[in-house]
Parts: structure tokens; C-alpha cells; sequence
């Protein structure tokens, strides 16, 4: 007799997919795996990850662990992709269907910014990654593969762990010897002793990984960027690990940061802390910096944000930064000149929607005609939805605050503002939304023919 959670991950692994409920295929990243696309549900309304699987024999294993581990900070699983795919191949493919993640993994993040992200927000993404990978080892699953671009970001910056494709059943967790298959993942993230060719990941493994990762969100780097594999695995088992002089040990809670980072990278793995050990840490060091993370949200998620270095992206195109193959989920990359270009299309096919105003200075109700007619735009168009909630205060209730932060995009959020907070609080409330917005996003404001 099946158990209540064999019989619940039956019903998941039911689930399928065709692909005449797809959409709007747009291609993300290829390798060895497979191929990962963006598509959008016809029934759902919502956009999901598609991982068309070279090697179909693996699809029940992967997309069975996914579906033991998920939680709040670990990536969804939807279901089982079959079909044939967006060019219409000819064989039937199958694949895993998830969620998809709009902004991008911590190494997009990095390579954005160009260095590490404001300390609250570095604080809670140590914390959620480690409350993520705890929840894995508790399924007695090791992700052997933990690295940034494995760890992707919600629509604010919350922290899902992605890509099982390396995942094996824990050999200590199960005290068993069955095969667990090769060690795998960045050889930069690897402990001193997965450099053997007998060596079978266990959970010490992760845990190495994750005193690499912290390092690498602390300091906005890739660990021995000039370092070929046979360097790194000739030094690591020597003792070498990454350079603590950029880190900034004024910083309140810094010091115990790279005392934990220590502990998750000694050498010996029976040293190593487990994951309940480093929560008891980065609970505590985010709950000294949690009154800044909404700041420092909204600094790294604006549009128009001058803490990013890179050149904007103005092809529209959908792009990968990934470090391997094997990095399943990408993200698109919405810059502020992405949006505008779907600001350009939504005018041209919705020009009575759109409403301009003529005058310098608006009034209260210009302002809230402007936010009705402009709905569908702002609803696409707005990412940051809970820095604006925020912004709103006494205007928002606290249950209807909660409602709208446990919705999984930035348009659902975008939607249930509109329902449950603009239509009842009328033209007063959809002012201030309209002076938040100004603010914050002045570019789209102008586009969409608003002032001051």
C-alpha cells in the first residue's frame, strides 16, 4: 500500500503537460541534459521552465526529487512535460515542468552589480539557502551541485535552490552502500576529498559547497578565477581556500559570517557543521540587518537601478549567463529598456487604455485615471510590487499585505493590488500608488504620458 506522500507524489508525477497547452516558446539554455525553455500555460495564465530531457530514463528520478524537497525555498515542480516540444520535433520529447524565476540566479545577480549585494539583502540570502538545503538533507537528498548560479531569485529576491539534475540519495543518510553516482558540479565548489576517484557525495559535501557560496555572496566573486582544475584540485586537499582580505569584517555580523564560511570548509568532513547548525547562525545575522532587506530590495530590483554596471540589454532577447551545461533554469533579464520596449507595443495596441495628460501638474484624479487606464502596462510592466505595498502603509491592510506577498509573481501581486486595494480606497490610494510610482520608476511614467 502506497504512503499518504507516495500517494501525493504519484498525483504530482501525474501531472501532465502536453505541449497544446504551451505557448510562446523561447529558448533559455542547452547541454548535456537537455534543453531548458520559457513557455506560457494557456490554461494556468502564467509563465513556467521547460527541461526537455536528453535521456528520458532520468526524467522520473529528477523530477522525483524535486518534488520530495519542495518547499518555499526550493524550486517548484509542476509536473511532466509531453509533447513535441516548440519546433515541432519529431519524436515525442518528455520533460520536467517548473516554475520559472524572472530574476535570474545569484550569479546574475553578481555579474549585475558587479560585486556583492547590499549587506541585508547578502544576510537573507545566506539564510534562505541554508534553510533550503536543510530542508533537502531532511528528505535524506544531497544536491552535490550548490553553487550561484544553482541558487535562482524570485520576483523580490527571495531564494529558490534549482537544478537536481546532479542530486543523489544520501548514502549517510540512508547508512547504506547502494551506487550514488560520480561526484559532479563546479570543481571550484567541490571539498578536498571529492577530488578522489572513489569518493561518493555524502552530505559534508553540501555543506563545503555552501562555505564556498557564502564567500561568493559576501564578496560578489567567483572563488580561483585564475585557477585551472588541476590547480584547484592539487590545493584544496592542501589547505588552500578563498582570500578573506575583501571582506569588510566592520560590517555587523561579518565577523561570525567568515567564522561560519571556516567552519563549512574545513577540510576534515567530519568537522563540518550540518545545516540546523548553520541556520542557528544566519537566522541570527539577518535578524540584525531585516529592517533594511525592503531597502535594499528596492535598490537592486529598480529598473533604473545605478548599481548595475552592465551594458543594457536591447535586443529583447532572453539570455544565460550560466557557468556549465548543466545550469537548468535561467532567467530573463528585464532591463529598463526591455520594459519600455513592451510599454512601445502595449500603446500601439491599446491606445484608448492609455491615457495622457496634457498638463504640467496633475490632480488626484487625474492621477487615478491614469493608474485605471494604464492597468494592464503597470501590471506587466512593475516588478517590485511589495517595496510599493510598502510604501502604501496604513493604506494597505495587514491581511490584505499578506495576501498579496504570498502570490509567487509580481503580475499576481500587481492584480490583487488592483482588486483589493485600488478599487475599494478609490481615488486617494491609487494617487499615492501614482507619486510612488513616479518616483521610483520615472521612466515609465513618462512613457505612459504622466506628470508631475
Amino acid at each position: 500500500m502506497l504512503s499518504v506522500q507516495e500517494m501525493a507524489l504519484s498525483s504530482r508525477m501525474n501531472q501532465l503537460v502536453r505541449s497544446e497547452s504551451l505557448e510562446r516558446w523561447v529558448f533559455i539554455d542547452s547541454g548535456g541534459f537537455g534543453t531548458v525553455y520559457k513557455a506560457r500555460h494557456k490554461d494556468w495564465g502564467f509563465d513556467v521552465a521547460v527541461k526537455l530531457l536528453n535521456d528520458g530514463s532520468t526524467l522520473c528520478e529528477e523530477a522525483k526529487h524535486m518534488d520530495m524537497v519542495s518547499c518555499e525555498f526550493v524550486l517548484r515542480v509542476y509536473g511532466i512535460f509531453e509533447g513535441f516540444g516548440p519546433w515541432k520535433e519529431p519524436s515525442m520529447q518528455k520533460g520536467i515542468v517548473m516554475e520559472f524565476m524572472r530574476r535570474g540566479s545569484v550569479k546574475d545577480l553578481q555579474k549585475t552589480l558587479s560585486g556583492p549585494p547590499p549587506w541585508p539583502l547578502a544576510f537573507r540570502l545566506a539564510h534562505q539557502v541554508a534553510l533550503g538545503m536543510n530542508f533537502l538533507h531532511l528528505k535524506d537528498l544531497v544536491h552535490s551541485d550548490l553553487k550561484p548560479s544553482n541558487v535562482l531569485l524570485n520576483d523580490d529576491l527571495n531564494a529558490k535552490i534549482a537544478d537536481f539534475g546532479l542530486s543523489r540519495v544520501s548514502t549517510s543518510a540512508l547508512n547504506s552502500n547502494s551506487e550514488t553516482g560520480e561526484a559532479g558540479g563546479s570543481y571550484m565548489y567541490m571539498p578536498p576529498e571529492a577530488f578522489t576517484a572513489s569518493y561518493k557525495p555524502v552530505r559534508a559535501f553540501d555543506i563545503y559547497s555552501y562555505g564556498i557560496l557564502l564567500w561568493s555572496i559576501a564578496t560578489g566573486k567567483e572563488p580561483y578565477p585564475n585557477a585551472c582544475y588541476s590547480l584547484v584540485e592539487l590545493n584544496i586537499p592542501r589547505g588552500d581556500r578563498p582570500s578573506l582580505e575583501d571582506i569588510d569584517h566592520k560590517v555587523e555580523g561579518l565577523k561570525e559570517l567568515v567564522d561560519l564560511m571556516k567552519w563549512c570548509w574545513d577540510g576534515n568532513p567530519l568537522k563540518r557543521p550540518k545545516f540546523t547548525d548553520c541556520i542557528d547562525v544566519t537566522e541570527n545575522l539577518f535578524s540584525k540587518h531585516e529592517k533594511g532587506i525592503h531597502d535594499a530590495v528596492y535598490r537592486v530590483a529598480k529598473p533604473d537601478s545605478k548599481t548595475s554596471n552592465q551594458q543594457p540589454n536591447t535586443s529583447g532577447t532572453f539570455s544565460c549567463s550560466s557557468q556549465t551545461p548543466d545550469d537548468a533554469v535561467c532567467e530573463f533579464k528585464q532591463s529598463k529598456y526591455d520594459i519600455v520596449d513592451h510599454i512601445k507595443k502595449t500603446e500601439t495596441s491599446s491606445t484608448q487604455a492609455s491615457v495622457h495628460v496634457s498638463t504640467q501638474r496633475m490632480s488626484d484624479k487625474d492621477k487615478a485615471t491614469f493608474v485605471d487606464g494604464n492597468r494592464a502596462t503597470l501590471i506587466q510592466a512593475v516588478s517590485e510590487v511589495m517595496v510599493i505595498v510598502d510604501k502604501l502603509g496604513n493604506m494597505v491592510h495587514s491581511e490584505t499585505y499578506s495576501v498579496i506577498e504570498a502570490h509567487l509573481t509580481s503580475q499576481e501581486k500587481m492584480r490583487d493590488l488592483y482588486q483589493r486595494v485600488f478599487r475599494p480606497g478609490g481615488v486617494k490610494v491609487k494617487a499615492a500608488f501614482y507619486d510612488i510610482l513616479r518616483e521610483d520608476h520615472p521612466h515609465l511614467v513618462e512613457r505612459l504620458g504622466g506628470k508631475h
